[in-house]
């Protein structure tokens, strides 16, 4: 079996570049495509730990990746007045300082696009209508491109990935509904959060407002939980209206105003809170990774760590198996399968802890903030899960 050359990723948001940058790396040939015109700024903060930290590291940017720190100091708990009523550390939720990194999402993107834009050829603007796998290659059509044969084809599109689609089936299929649907978007800080969060809760539903890049800019955020709903994904109007309407008769704090800003946002993400639960990762030619494949949520925080270290295992894995490709592919999900389902796990917990049930829940959570060593010990007990999760993987050296 020759080795195959030419690869096409799916998605050039995390996953699609951090996977490009290996592959290169490893002397394939790499094409991108990207529904958007261009790269996606914008976005919310994403986190990365364990051994995502030691992939950047052997990509070489760990440093960079590091100066771009959120520096977040830690979330309040303000009641419907703005008092607040209790705070935890970004400690307690995880995220050890010196040793995870929070960074804004389009940041991460940014440095992985400069780090192929050279190297890697990117078709902006267009998507992937079929795909025709024969002995020989895939035979791929675009929206806007002229047809093109690939050797392997890597969905690297998120939650509602198109080549999933193309390949598996229906989404619904591997999608599990966590009960919620969160927004966030873009404003000025007009109460000049330092570093921090502001959280406004009620049974169900859960306001919230931090700041973003360096003080400047902040993001405001609605969680509610919800059936899953009918819309479309690309109609950013119908989808704030959804958001109107669940939020509209709740007075409370900053809600009002949020409402107000969230009507002008142009950066603005809406969607449902889910996972992804696949049985396989891969078929014939055709493999996915990072949400695409295994989205833990993105309340978990581990999305991302997920996306770099998949992108690396299956760089690597094609690499070793010297042309073997469904043999690679075998090995990459072997390599990432305990680790994607410990992480996912963690997910679980996350949704569960921002949307409270119930006001008895919230005056329990609010009373238990008044007492540090409750919340500590607690809180040591999340963070030592998160840890382990972050690290349930031991980096090969491909």
């Amino acid at each position: 079996m020759k080795q195959p050359k030419r690869v096409l990723i799916s998605g050039a948001s995390i996953a699609g570049p951090a996977l490009a940058y290996w592959l290169n790396h490893y002397g394939f040939e790499v094409t991108v495509v990207e529904r958007a015109p261009a790269l996606r700024l914008g976005g919310y903060s994403v986190d990365i730990r364990g051994a995502a930290i030691s992939v950047l590291e052997k990509m070489g940017i760990l440093d960079q990746v590091r100066s771009l720190d959120t520096q977040m100091t830690g979330v309040y708990f303000v009641n419907d007045k703005g008092k607040v009523k209790g705070k935890i550390s970004e400690a307690s939720i995880g995220n050890q300082h010196g040793m995870d990194i929070e960074i804004m999402r389009e940041d991460l993107s940014t440095i992985l696009f400069d780090l192929t834009k050279d190297k890697v050829t990117y078709i902006w603007g267009d998507s992937i209508t079929s795909l025709d796998e024969s002995m020989t290659g895939v035979e791929v059509h675009f929206i806007n491109s002229k047809p093109d044969t690939f050797d392997l084809i890597i969905g690297a599109d998120g939650i509602h990935s198109n080549v999933r689609t193309l390949k598996f089936g229906d989404e619904d299929q591997f999608k599990r509904t966590l009960g919620c649907h969160i927004s966030i978007f873009e404003f000025e800080n007009y109460l000049n959060l330092d570093h921090s969060q502001m959280l406004y809760t009620v049974p169900g539903k859960t306001v919230g407002m931090y700041s973003a890049n360096d003080k400047s800019e902040a993001k405001g955020m609605f969680v509610f939980q919800s059936e899953p709903l009918q819309y479309d994904r690309y109609n950013t109007e119908e989808q704030k209206n959804l958001i109107k309407n669940a939020f509209e008769e709740l007075k409370g704090w900053e809600t009002p105003n949020l409402l107000k800003k969230l009507i002008h946002a142009s950066d603005f993400y809406f969607d449902e809170v889910c996972q992804i639960h696949m049985p396989t990762w891969s078929d014939g030619r055709i493999a996915l990774v990072g949400d695409a494949a295994y989205c833990p949520s993105p309340l978990s925080g581990q999305g991302t760590s997920l996306a770099l270290v998949g992108a690396y295992v299956l760089a690597g894995e094609l690499k070793a198996a010297n042309g073997d490709y469904n043999r690679s592919f075998k090995c990459y999900e072997k390599e990432m399968r305990n680790f994607v389902e410990k992480n996912q796990k963690i997910g679980l917990l996350s949704a569960g802890g921002l949307v409270e049930k119930s006001n008895f829940k919230i005056l329990l959570r609010n009373t238990m903030l008044r007492f540090p060593i409750l919340m500590n010990a607690m809180f040591k007990m999340i963070t030592r899960m998160i840890v382990k999760a972050a690290k349930e993987i031991e980096l090969k050296e491909y």
